[in-house]
Order: structure tokens, then C-alpha cells, then sequence
């Protein structure tokens, strides 16, 4: 086992390669064990080049309104009138504390998405 941290696009490359060749190493072998660091070695350096902003608050409660097949009149005992439902999606009005709580508990967003300024 030959394992280096991962500091350029080169390494990453490198291990990317590796980690096809072991892909499918039985646990609790020498293989098995690369894999498993090699694993969190590539991910570790994916997080740091690769960051993934979190969604838009809106945009998530739309993109998982499409997934449920919900629209807009589903969502008026979660946000309280249809009307309100409205301004919201169209960002007209503001997501309220209660409202960021009822969308996490109902539609399953994480509270951390919705709570961002948009």
C-alpha cells in the first residue's frame, strides 16, 4: 500500500485511477484498507477544491415541490394562505422562522438551506 496525501490535480488523478483499479476490494484485506483511505483521502481533497454551494432557499422548496409533484395551492397549510405561497416563491415576501420549520418538517429541506438570505 502507497498512500500520499492528495495535493494536486496530479495526485487527485492518480488516486481517482487507483481507487478503479480496488473499487471492489473485500473489506479487512490490504486492498480493502487502501480503498478505505484512499476513499477518505479523495473526498477530503473533493470538499476543499470541489465545494458545493447550498441551494437557494427557493429554489430548493421549488426543485422539492417538483420532485413531490406538489404545486403551489399543496403548499398553503404548510406556509398558510395561498396568496402568501405566492409572494413567497416569488420571493416577494421573506420565509418566516415558522415557515422554515413547517417546510423542514413537511417537505424534508434542511434547515440549514432554508435559512440562508436570498
Amino acid at each position: 500500500m502507497n498512500i500520499k496525501l492528495i495535493k494536486t490535480e496530479e495526485d487527485y488523478q492518480l488516486a481517482l485511477q487507483r481507487l478503479e483499479v480496488i473499487f471492489d476490494a473485500e473489506p479487512d484485506t490490504q486492498e480493502g484498507d487502501e480503498l478505505e483511505v484512499l476513499s477518505f483521502l479523495i473526498d477530503s481533497y473533493e470538499k476543499e477544491h470541489f465545494a458545493i454551494e447550498a441551494p437557494d432557499p427557493i429554489e430548493a422548496v421549488k426543485f422539492r415541490m417538483e420532485q413531490l409533484g406538489l404545486k403551489q395551492k399543496d403548499l398553503a397549510e404548510v406556509l398558510g394562505y395561498k396568496s402568501r405561497v405566492s409572494e413567497v416563491l416569488s420571493r416577494k415576501r421573506k420565509l418566516t422562522l415558522e415557515m422554515i420549520r413547517n417546510l423542514h418538517r413537511t417537505l424534508n429541506i434542511p434547515t440549514n438551506v432554508l435559512i440562508q438570505e436570498y
